[in-house]
């Protein structure tokens, strides 16, 4: 195994979903499984004894749910901001819709679902690991849908300011909370891809954001954009 490997604790009630995700992370060098958990009081307890750079995480499990499995994670890093805990990447399936943004909310970097590639799943624990977060276009239509079942959303003529933000960075963050990614931003804005990510980066100084998910979801608090119902 690399000694750059990211090293992975794989969470879930199912050991054949285990054994599959084992089996095929053993076939690259970039990955180690150091842990494996079938509840959520385990992944806790890996998490805290294991330290891995990323925890894949199923929500649905006996006991301790995924959800309340990645609160307590990023509570444990010894200063409870989360900054120095595990990374948390969920996994679940398309009947989970209502989970996800209470996952996100509990501190996960993005979901994985079951049926996705192979590579779009080693892509999505890079991502992760690195320190990025992972909305796939699927996971932000779960989260709009999320906002609209909310009474009485905040429409965007209506939102409040965002203190610091500069224009230019309200505009990128209302185009992040709709999904579009840094080229598809730069392209609407007509500016470089480096000037959008210098944007994001200063996004997440002033907003205290841990990562691109994050954003997506001040944005829908902050009502800069509006669910389409």
């Amino acid at each position: 195994m690399s000694a750059g490997a990211v090293r992975v604790v794989l969470a879930d009630d199912q050991p054949l979903v285990r054994a599959g995700l084992r089996v095929l992370m053993a076939d690259t060098a970039e990955i180690e499984v150091v842990g494996e958990a079938g509840t959520g009081a385990e992944a806790v307890r890996l998490a805290r004894d294991v330290r891995p750079d990323v925890v894949v995480m199923d929500i649905r499990m006996p006991g301790m749910d995924g959800i309340e499995a990645t609160r307590l994670i990023k509570q444990n890093d010894g200063n409870g901001t989360g900054a120095d805990a595990p990374r948390v990447l969920v996994l679940t399936t398309f009947d989970d819709d209502e989970y996800v943004y209470g996952a996100l909310r509990a501190g996960a970097s993005g979901f994985l679902v079951k049926d996705m590639a192979l590579e779009d799943i080693l892509a999505a624990i890079h991502v992760v690991a690195a320190g990025d977060g992972l909305i796939a276009p699927s996971v932000t239509r779960r989260l709009i849908a999320e906002f609209a079942a909310r009474p009485e959303p905040v429409p965007p003529s209506r939102a409040r300011p965002v203190a610091g933000v500069t224009d230019r960075e309200r505009e990128v963050l209302v185009l992040v909370g709709r999904g579009l990614s840094n080229g598809e931003i730069a392209t609407e804005l007509f500016i470089t891809v480096a000037t959008v990510k210098a944007h994001v980066a200063r996004l997440f100084t002033k907003l205290d954001a841990r990562d691109r998910v994050q954003l997506v979801i001040l944005a829908y608090e902050m009502g800069l954009v509006a669910p389409q119902r």
